[in-house]
């Protein structure tokens, strides 16, 4: 199975058609931007404002799979629009511009990118952006069932133990329950019911804003360049 499968089965052609949504104030770069997406085969739509775009965005929230905007509009703050987009709509969103400080890249990196490209952006760099989309497709499935199993019924194993076998109703055998509850009393009489706490199972960690904003202090601590390509690896 080729991993473009993995986007959908509406259209097997992709990335070719990817709908891309580009915002830039400066007619002549967006103009350049629009011509290579459309050299990549992308489906792209432009805007030079921001405020624009976000409108855009919500009043056609399935029709956009991308959005590539410049970092420094006059009508909104690029990382605002990032920050909005991310919120409302969960599409990934690539930052672009002219000034590669290092700092500039982090704070768009944190604030959700999944990418930073510099201007003259190249075309070999745009060919590749819609392994962005995959990988949001990706984690999106997985999120959902993450969340589907939790919604289900759990039996620890420790439980499962001690209230005996379960048939398919899901009802308990009570006579493996009666034959379990007699193991525990003689073992409980010899001193030998000795529980090992390693073998215990520890509480998944969910991510949180608390942790993300302790994952960006680290970030900030021990500097860009020692965290620079992880972070790359772990926001899309």
């Amino acid at each position: 199975m080729r991993v473009e499968r993995v986007i959908s089965d509406e259209n097997d052609s992709f990335p070719v058609g990817m709908r891309v949504l580009a915002v830039d104030d400066d007619p002549t770069c967006l103009l350049l931007l629009e011509t290579l997406l459309t050299k990549c085969k992308y489906n792209v739509t432009t805007t030079s404002q921001a405020i624009t775009a976000l409108k855009m965005l919500r009043e056609n929230k399935n029709k956009f799979d991308l959005v590539i905007s410049d970092v420094h509009m006059p009508d909104m703050d690029g990382f605002k629009l990032l920050e909005l987009v991310g919120l409302e709509m969960d599409l990934p969103v690539i930052m672009l511009s002219a000034n590669g400080d290092t700092k500039l890249v982090m704070k768009g990196i944190t604030h959700g990118a999944c990418d930073y490209l510099l201007k003259p952006v190249r075309i070999e760099e745009l060919q590749n952006i819609w392994q962005h989309v995959i990988r949001r497709k990706k984690f999106d499935r997985k999120d959902r069932n993450v969340s589907g199993s939790q919604d289900k019924p759990y039996i620890d194993s420790s439980e499962a133990a001690g209230l005996g076998n379960v048939d398919q109703n899901g009802k308990f055998n009570k006579k493996r329950k009666d034959q379990n509850e007699d193991e525990d009393e003689e073992r409980d009489e010899n001193g030998h019911d000795n529980e090992d706490l390693s073998t215990q199972k520890k509480p998944r960690v969910v991510w949180s804003v608390e942790l993300h904003r302790k994952f960006v202090a680290a970030v900030n601590q021990l500097g860009v360049e020692s965290m620079f390509l992880t972070i790359t690896i772990v926001v899309c």
